[in-house]
């Protein structure tokens, strides 16, 4: 396949697809078909329900041709205008009938089940403990507090042995899993070879790429030690944090097509970046980064204003840029591996995007010359204010 074709299936075809095929497995039609060719005159913005004059004008129309064509009657022009009048009022209430029928009936094929959690006993420590896990997760962290307990009382307790595979890649996902103690290894097949791409601790979170996206599994996860870790089925998945993680992407997206740098990556990429993203707050006077210190995470400004300072010794820090919302911060610890390289204050209440160290790597790679290109046009403004 020549790299045009490619091209456009990656950058045009999939984001189009991959919605359309989400769409689908949520609704699950009984007539797929139908079903996609509303779906996609509704993204296109086209009404697909004619309007009772519409219709009306279009079977005059069409009685007028057919007529034309050599439809002859008995009656006389004032009776049958009246029986086409007549005619075409009951085909459109008979049409508005059936219309009505049908999609009573689609209605009922695609309304959702009524949802009842399972509750699996738990002590009020083991409910304390998953509570500070889901509050540090990417995938539950968008979820609201009552949400959160529904998903730990569905949890499910799961024990493993030293050598036990837990996931096998290629395989179906029906649950995730929280590691509450214990350590994991996750492998990949790459070029052949099993290789190892991860490890997981306490308060980790895997398993959850396969229901989000309804995809095989991505890697196998080997325990390396006696390991307790909690699962959670797809039932409760898909009705309580999928909901929220679809409903975050979507608020998160239409945030991130404002932020330039982010412009150019496609519409998929962008989704997956707005899955991992991390909701902060500060207050004013809040140090966000403090210089000399360790680097892990890369921010958004999505509401309010944050100033960049520069310690230098015997002398007041200098301030060297303000943040704004769209403006981004901390790339240069994390593309470097360097201490950060100045201070960052909030200067009124600060709301932020995070993104963590794993995920900054995993997903801009495709905007990492641009990252580069801007981190220069800092560092040449730093440069000039010390001098």
């Amino acid at each position: 396949m020549s790299n045009l074709y490619q091209d456009y299936i990656t950058n045009t075809l999939n984001p189009v697809l991959t919605d359309l095929v989400k769409a689908l497995l949520e609704t699950k039609p009984e007539e797929p078909v139908p079903f996609m060719i509303d779906w996609i005159k509704k993204q296109l913005g086209i009404n697909t329900q004619l309007s009772e004059r519409e219709e009306l004008k279009m079977l005059r129309q069409e009685y007028a041709r057919l007529k034309l064509a050599g439809s002859e009657g008995e009656e006389t022009e004032s009776e049958e205008e009246e029986l086409q009048e007549e005619e075409l009022q009951n085909r459109i209430k008979k049409k508005q009938h059936r219309s009505a029928i049908s999609a009573e009936a689609y209605g009922e094929w695609n309304k959702k089940e009524d949802f009842q959690p399972k509750e699996v006993p738990k002590t009020l420590e083991q409910a304390q403990k998953l509570v500070e896990i889901l509050n540090q997760s990417f995938i539950f962290n968008s979820l609201a507090a009552n949400e959160k307990q529904v998903v730990v009382k569905a949890m499910q307790e799961r024990k493993t042995s030293p050598s036990e595979t837990v996931i096998s890649e290629g395989d179906d996902g029906n649950e995730l899993f929280v590691v509450e103690s214990g350590h994991l290894k996750c492998y990949k097949k790459i070029e052949g070879e099993e290789k190892l791409v991860k490890e997981y601790q306490e308060g980790d979170v895997f398993g959850e790429l396969a229901l989000l996206y309804n995809t095989p599994r991505a890697a196998t996860i080997i325990s390396q030690e006696e390991s307790l870790l909690w699962s959670l089925d797809r039932e409760c998945f898909n009705h309580i944090v999928k909901e929220a993680t679809i409903k975050k992407r979507e608020k998160y997206n239409e945030f991130l097509l404002k932020v330039s740098v982010l412009q150019e990556m496609d519409p998929y990429e962008r989704s997956q970046l707005s899955d991992v993203l991390k909701f902060e707050e500060f207050n004013e006077g809040d140090y966000l980064i403090k210089q000399g210190e360790e680097g892990n995470v890369f921010y958004i400004v999505e509401e309010g204003k944050a100033l960049a300072t520069k310690s230098i010794e015997g002398q007041e820090p200098l301030e060297v840029k303000e943040y704004l919302p769209g403006d981004y911060f901390g790339e240069l610890a994390l593309m470097r591996n360097e201490p950060r390289a100045a201070n960052v204050i909030a200067t009124t209440p600060l709301k932020v995007l995070s993104l963590d160290r794993h995920s900054f790597k995993r997903l801009l790679g495709p905007i990492e010359d641009i990252l580069k290109r801007n981190a220069a046009k800092y560092e040449e403004v730093v440069r000039k204010l010390i001098s």
